[in-house]
């Protein structure tokens, strides 16, 4: 009984193909959907098929310290070199590592290259600014409520938590002024910033100061890289409108007091008394000195007047609060997790370590040369499709329309694929990207091809088309999925050890290969399924591709076997 159940309920799943042929369609739906949803109906191009400028930065040891060429002060500056390229208006920009010393940034054309070439090998602008007025990021008319201390922004002694009342403009005002009358904050030269007597200059700075920052739209990435962008290319004695990383606050920020270069080291440590993450600096001598002065006028001052910004390239990475007076080493404590305590101790300690680069090459890659080479690529992919698809026909006839339908979805579903990713994380179609898409329609067809054969196998076995579909399947799949492991693996590894525009190649062989996958098992698999039903199929026409005759197909085999009559002896 258990051997009639089994082939019933084979049967009830052979007789739904429908439900793969509909997750299919719907995932089609979906991914076109969603790429006409987000207003990208092309893949996004690589500079080589773009055009623009590229740019091979090599890192330089510091004098006296031959180790600061490391991976993290690598990983940190590429960070740095995006925001800065990107801040500068610069959409889509890549940077990255190549090796262990180099940089290399791809600047599409339409942007302003010659600005961001001078930015991208600049090093990192790291100061500690005391805080003059804050709030919230988004832009006001009026002054809105300053925002208490966090507990993530304390150093050493810890500030009150509770609110404090708004200041009025007037407050502000005086604030902002204040910072360019006599006795400043002394600034990294650790002179004043002015004389005793603001100027009528300097009071029209502070009135466009304080303008600049109730316009200051830091709640949004645009707005931040806005300000971040005028905020950079200030001069250290210059009182700045800067906004934090998250565009919570904003702030107008005064002379910087300390530079990044006065900071010695800086690391993320577990405080054991208190059980949590604390980011520990210590400075230089002549940091030492500055840093004393600053936290000591500071450590007088109510909020946010107590507070001094860590401003690395316009930007406010941390804001703590001062309640005593310090001098050659510090702590910033609070909320930090391991991740935010060890990135802010690696911004600080880049600024205390910076890399120095030197342009290697720079390439200027023109649009015409990328779209002759990609028409170039275009061209070889339509005649490897043709030649693909002239051989199937030849071959396997009838069977040859399945392949077909089969390489349109796949490609349906690669662009549709490749349109989101450029959108979401990224990805830039590129001239090796092209190469894995055509390299891909070779594997695409390998798949059709193994089950197709397999099927021929049974029928010339002498079993009619619906069991032979069935019966090929298992052995067919399996060689499937060994042979797309096999390509995948190579794609991996080839992504992981390369650099640069080959990972590209390796991305689209990886990608197209998985979805070779999906397409055999919910597009192929079901539509041969139905197709063996039909009379053209089923019945080994000669242009079907499965004629019995052509293929060499034993006679029909037999489920039993007749028994002798003259060997009973009974009988006899």
């Amino acid at each position: 009984m258990a051997a009639p159940n089994k082939g019933r309920r084979q049967t009830g799943a052979q007789s739904k193909p429908g439900r793969a042929l509909a997750l299919i369609l719907i995932v089609m739906v979906a991914l076109v959907g969603g790429m006409f949803l987000s207003k990208q109906a092309t893949p996004r191009l690589g500079i080589d098929l773009a055009g623009g400028t590229s740019i091979t930065l090599a890192a330089k040891n510091q004098p006296g310290k031959p180790n600061a060429i490391n991976k993290k002060n690598m990983d940190t500056a590429v960070s740095i070199i995006n925001r800065r390229v990107n801040g500068l208006g610069v959409s889509e920009a890549e940077v990255q590592t190549q090796g262990k010393d180099h940089i290399i940034v791809n600047i599409p054309k339409g942007t302003n290259e010659k600005q961001a070439k001078e930015q991208v090998g600049t090093t990192a602008q790291l100061y500690f600014r005391p805080v003059l007025t804050a709030a919230a990021g988004k832009p006001t008319t009026t002054p809105s409520a300053t925002p208490s201390p966090s507990a993530s922004s304390t150093a050493k002694g810890k500030a009150s938590s509770k609110a404090t009342p708004s200041p009025s403009s007037s407050t502000q005002g005086r604030a902002v002024t204040d910072a360019l009358k006599a006795d400043p904050t002394p600034s990294a030269s650790g002179k004043p910033t002015s004389p005793a007597t603001p100027t009528p200059a300097q009071s029209a700075q502070a009135a466009k100061l304080q303008k600049d920052f109730a316009a200051a739209d830091c709640s949004t990435e645009k707005g931040r890289s806005k300000v971040g962008a005028v905020a950079a290319a200030a001069k250290p004695t210059d009182p700045v409108v800067a906004c934090d990383q998250k565009g919570a606050e904003k702030y107008v920020l005064d002379a910087a007091a300390v530079a990044g270069t006065d900071v010695d080291s800086a690391k993320a440590v577990i405080d054991q008394q208190r059980g949590e993450w604390i980011v520990q600096m210590d400075f230089t001598s002549k940091g030492s000195k500055k840093f004393q002065t600053v936290t000591k006028k500071l450590s007088q001052q109510q909020d946010p007047q107590n507070r001094f910004a860590i401003a690395l390239d316009g930007a406010v990475v941390s804001a703590p609060s001062v309640s005593e007076t310090l001098s050659g080493s510090a702590e910033i404590s609070g909320s930090f997790t391991q991740q935010s305590a060890e990135d802010l101790a690696n911004v600080l300690s880049y600024g205390a370590l910076p890399l120095s680069f030197h342009e290697e090459t720079v390439t200027s890659v023109t649009a015409a040369l990328g779209g002759e080479q990609l028409q170039a690529g275009l061209i070889a992919g339509a005649i490897g499709l043709a030649l693909v698809i002239i051989y199937l026909v030849a071959y396997y006839r009838g069977l040859a329309a399945i392949a077909i339908l089969s390489l349109t979805v796949s490609a349906i579903l690669t662009y549709a694929i490749m349109t989101l990713l450029g959108k979401g994380i990224g990805f830039a179609l590129n001239l090796p990207a092209v190469c894995g898409a055509i390299v891909a329609i070779g594997i695409t067809a390998d798949s059709f091809i193994v089950y197709f054969e397999r099927i021929r196998d049974e029928i010339r076995e002498g079993r009619t088309l619906r069991p032979a579909v069935e019966r090929a399947w298992p052995r067919a799949r399996r060689t499937i999925l060994v042979s797309d492991f096999v390509s995948f693996l190579a794609a991996a590894v080839l992504y992981i050890v390369t650099v640069g525009k080959v990972q590209g190649f390796a991305f689209t062989l990886g990608l197209t290969t998985l979805l070779d996958v999906v397409v055999v098992f919910l597009f192929t698999k079901p539509v041969v399924t139905l197709l063996a039903r039909r009379k053209f199929f089923a019945s080994g026409h000669p242009w079907s591709g499965l004629d019995p005759k052509r293929l060499g197909a034993k006679p029909p085999l037999r489920r039993t076997r007749r028994p002798s009559a003259s060997t009973d002896p009974k009988e006899a």
